[in-house]
Parts: structure tokens; sequence; C-alpha cells
């Protein structure tokens, strides 16, 4: 099952990934620096999501207080409280 999160304070607009036995799958950003989220996402395939949350979690994107690897730990976090 698809899950689309929308992000705040990035360049990208949404994040949609998939979980399957806790591990991460066809996870896709829309919009922001498209080299970069491409890796991220080849880079997290199959990673089980409480091993990624706390590696992308609190990363920064220069003066913001986020960036794209943080805004998807929140999205697993929403994922994991059931509200997304």
């Amino acid at each position: 099952m698809k899950h689309e999160y929308k992000t705040s304070g990035v360049c990208a607009m949404k994040i949609d990934f998939e979980v399957e036995d806790n591990k991460l799958k066809n996870v896709v950003y829309y919009g922001g620096c498209n080299g970069n989220l491409k890796g991220i996402s080849s880079l997290l395939e199959g990673m089980d999501i409480d091993e990624a949350i706390p590696k992308l979690e609190g990363l920064t994107c220069g003066m913001k207080k986020t960036s794209c690897p943080d805004q998807l730990a929140q999205a697993l976090k929403a994922y994991k409280n059931g509200e997304i």
C-alpha cells in the first residue's frame, strides 16, 4: 500500500513510500534535488524503518531546520503512529 506524505520546509513537495514487513520500499520524492533524492531512495530500499528513522531524523539542509531526509523520517514516524 502506497503512503503519501506532504512535506514542509523543503524543496520536495511530497514523498510516496511503501512499507512491507517493516521495510521501506518504493520511496519517491516529488521535487527537490533529483539525483540526491534518487540516491537516498535507492540506499533506503529494503531498510527497516526503525533503522532508517534515527539515520535521517534531524538532518538539516543549509539554514533550514529540516531536510528531505528528515522529512522522510517524519513521514515514517507518522506512519508508525497510524497518522498516514
